[in-house]
């Protein structure tokens, strides 16, 4: 079985605490007809160049009924800015249009293979993948974007398309597993193409 979430696959459920305060579940997002699940962080240098493209897209397909769900999983043992008061604090600061989860005990990562950050996970009105892999091809610097796919498998998918490239490789950060060093990936995770 692969390690990450595979096109095809349902939605995992989770019940996380978010930023404003309240716990949310998969069924919670069920007055989006589409869903998107990422996972993010506070320090990632990829995170943080690509967030404001992040938000134009969220932005773009709000009222096309797509919701937008961050998911930080990485230690705060690791790194302390990614513990959740530096969360709340950021989305106090940014004010990103999506609600930002805190998965301490990185179950949720592992269900869901994330790999990096930011990794996206594109679910249509089935709860059923339809893309997962990166936002950009530049995350890091956006100005050197020359492909959104998020936004391709999103304009793809809201205007009753098939999603033509379901599968991309994440580009980012790995996520910092509790007592591993920064660097350390799961063995059975690799590049998803």
């Amino acid at each position: 079985m692969a390690f990450t979430l595979q096109p095809g696959q349902k939605a995992i459920d989770f019940t996380l605490p978010s930023t404003d305060g309240k716990v949310y579940s998969l069924s919670d997002c069920k007055k989006y007809e589409y869903l998107v699940i990422f996972f993010t962080c506070n320090h990632c240098p990829y995170v943080i160049g690509s967030d404001e493209v992040t938000r134009a897209t969220a932005e773009k397909y709000l009222n096309r009924s797509v919701g937008f769900v961050g998911i930080n999983s990485n230690s705060e043992n690791t790194y302390e800015d990614d513990n959740f008061p530096n969360m709340v604090a950021r989305m106090e600061k940014y004010k990103f249009p999506w609600v930002y989860l805190y998965d301490k005990d990185q179950a949720i990562a592992r269900a869901y293979g994330a790999l990096r950050t930011p990794h996206f996970y594109v679910f249509n009105q089935e709860r059923t993948l339809v893309y997962t892999g990166r936002g950009v091809d530049s995350p890091r610097d956006t100005s050197r974007m020359k492909t959104n796919n998020l936004d391709i498998a999103l304009e793809e998918l809201t205007t009753g398309k098939p999603v033509s490239i379901p599968l991309t490789n994440p580009i980012g950060c790995n996520i910092k597993w509790e007592g591993r060093d920064a660097h350390w990936m799961p063995p059975e995770a690799c590049d998803l193409v």
